[in-house]
């Protein structure tokens, strides 16, 4: 792994070590998150611009799955815990670490892109062992 001298400007660094640190990573992981995010980001041209606060990492699975830009909170799940369990925004992002006004993001995102998410959930869904 190749190092990289980084200097940020003082109030940056600590909003970053405070992200990381809600996070439960290092400032070192979140700053290489971040990195290799906005580069994934360029690379694939699959973000939307309108919602810029969503991105897409690829998963375990090797599909891209849009998340809440720096963290690793995915779309999805801001869905399924709106739809499923009724939970509203602002109980979202209590539960998840997010601001509401990102939750509020992920949610238009879904209704902008809802045969993507909904094409996700039930794939996900598909896995789960039935119940016996």
């Amino acid at each position: 792994m190749a190092r990289y001298p980084l200097s940020l400007p003082t109030q940056l660094k600590q909003d970053a070590e405070s992200l990381a640190d809600s996070q439960g990573i290092s400032l070192n992981q979140f700053v290489l998150w971040a990195v290799a995010e906005k580069v994934g980001d360029l690379r694939s041209q699959v973000s939307d611009p309108a919602f810029p606060r969503i991105a897409y990492r690829r998963g375990a699975s090797g599909q891209l799955k849009p998340v809440l830009r720096g963290t690793n909170l995915r779309v999805q799940t801001i869905v399924v815990a709106s739809k499923h369990w009724g939970l509203s925004p602002a109980q979202i992002a209590e539960e998840y670490g997010a601001s509401p006004s990102l939750v509020e993001e992920a949610l238009l995102f879904y209704q902008t892109h809802r045969a993507e998410i909904d094409a996700a959930i039930a794939a996900e869904e598909a896995l789960e062992p039935a119940d016996v």
